[in-house]
């Protein structure tokens, strides 16, 4: 078992302090200053390789300035992430992500931006005060009660086909739950399955050849040239997660189970509790692509082809923001979405979604220009987030904020220029700016 998987770090170490000040004391000495940022990081509370505390810990090691906490369905690991971002000395925002369908909305029925299934979309609720943790703790639990219900039927329908191609056996209690934090307020998906059938694959088969041949010839599964590369590489490091990536494009279809409402309420309702605990509601754009960071998608069209309308019904049902990905996607289509989320006055957000070791926490692209309002919008987080806590009328879309009559861009830069005036030790300073 991927021992650092599971492991979940509760301090950082002193040599991670010591590496983590070095780091920033560089920074301050620099004139030529990068500011990266991360939104959309993904803790062993939903899926990653990485505890809340060491997320904190690799952002400062990569030398971003702010990062996000963004797990599936699951709040429990933002005190942990808040604390170490603290003591490592970056500013931190707190988010997670659900699915959510769309039934009762004109866009009932389409495939949006879920590979897996249509009429269900991926979004976010964005900077999350701290003092609204218990009650979005109350709003997940039964989403994810209802989500491993179905990893449960999931794992069996994995089970009985892997019987049919001599596939090893696997067994829902021992072994995908113990590669998850479901006991103590995480969630699970299919990656714990399939980072479990990997590693059962790993051992049994070992790497290389051996291990590329029992793939395409007993469990008959189709290998690109990059698939094959990466796993005949007896040195990959990051070969367990490169093999689940292979295993989700290719086995998923075989044993996915439809979600219920129970899993995914409806948008309207998710955006209306979010605002009720002032979070920022933001629609997950993914936009037509060709192939994922991680290799778990195939080429396929989404939202592109009805953009324009998807924003329409996205603004009516009261979406706050859209967050997206720029690596993802090409300038033509970031400079379309742009345009759409200004004139519908929605805050864009960025962030690279990251749930495995292979992926890089820097977003060069964030030091374009172009992109640099993106970094605005990350600190403008941090502000919202921290003076919501303070007074909520201080929640950046809060109609009685006492700047909700300027331009929401003029709004963005000024919380954004508090944030970056604050120390990231001590957050709850900032209300003394106002």
């Amino acid at each position: 078992m991927n021992v650092f998987y599971l492991c979940r770090v509760t301090r950082p170490a002193r040599a991670t302090q010591e590496r983590s000040l070095n780091a920033l004391q560089n920074s301050v000495s620099n004139p030529i200053q990068r500011e990266e940022v991360n939104n959309h990081v993904h803790s062993t509370y939903s899926f990653s390789p990485y505890s809340p505390a060491a997320i904190t810990e690799h952002a400062v090691a990569a030398g971003l300035k702010t990062v996000g906490l963004m797990d599936h369905d699951a709040i429990a690991g933002a005190p942990e992430f808040l604390a170490a971002a603290r003591t490592n000395g970056i500013a931190a925002t707190v988010g997670c992500e659900i699915r959510v369908n769309l039934s009762g909305t004109p866009l009932e029925g389409r495939r949006v931006n879920n590979p897996d299934e249509p009429n269900i979309i991926y979004i976010a609720f964005h900077s999350i005060p701290a003092n609204q943790f218990d009650k979005l703790e109350t709003f997940l639990e039964p989403i994810r009660t209802a989500r491993q219900k179905r990893m449960r039927a999931e794992t069996e329908t994995l089970h009985q086909l892997l019987q049919q191609r001599n596939g090893p056996s696997l067994d829902f209690d021992q072994d995908i739950l113990p590669r998850s934090q479901a006991a103590v307020g995480g969630t699970l998906t299919e990656r714990h399955i399939l980072f479990a059938l990997a590693e059962k694959l790993i051992e049994q088969h070992g790497t290389g050849q051996p291990l590329v041949d029992y793939l395409h010839d007993t469990l008959q599964l189709s290998l690109s040239a990059k698939a094959v590369e990466q796993l005949s590489d007896p040195g990959n490091p990051h070969l367990t997660y490169d093999l689940l990536g292979v295993l989700k494009s290719e086995l998923v279809p075989h044993f996915f189970i439809p979600s219920s409402t129970e899993e995914c309420p409806s948008a309207q309702q998710a955006v209306d509790f979010a605002t009720s605990i002032h979070a920022i509601p933001a629609y997950a754009y993914l936009g037509d692509i060709q192939e994922s960071p991680t290799g778990d998608k195939r080429a396929q069209t989404f939202e592109d082809s009805f953009l324009d309308e998807l924003i329409q019904t996205l603004t009516a049902i009261g979406f706050q923001a859209v967050t997206y990905m720029p690596p993802r996607n090409t300038p033509q289509q970031l400079a379309r979405l742009s345009s759409l989320c200004q004139e519908n006055g929605l805050m864009e957000i960025s962030g690279v979604d990251i749930n495995s070791s292979r992926q890089s926490f820097n977003c060069p692209i964030l030091q374009e220009p172009a992109y640099h309002h993106l970094c605005d919008a990350a600190w403008a987080l941090i502000a919202h987030e921290n003076l919501a806590l303070h007074d909520a009328k201080w929640a950046l879309f809060n109609p009685h904020n006492p700047h909700a009559t300027e331009p929401l861009k003029q709004r963005i830069n000024r919380y954004a220029s508090w944030a970056r005036q604050t120390d990231p030790a001590q957050l709850e300073n900032m209300k003394e700016l106002l």
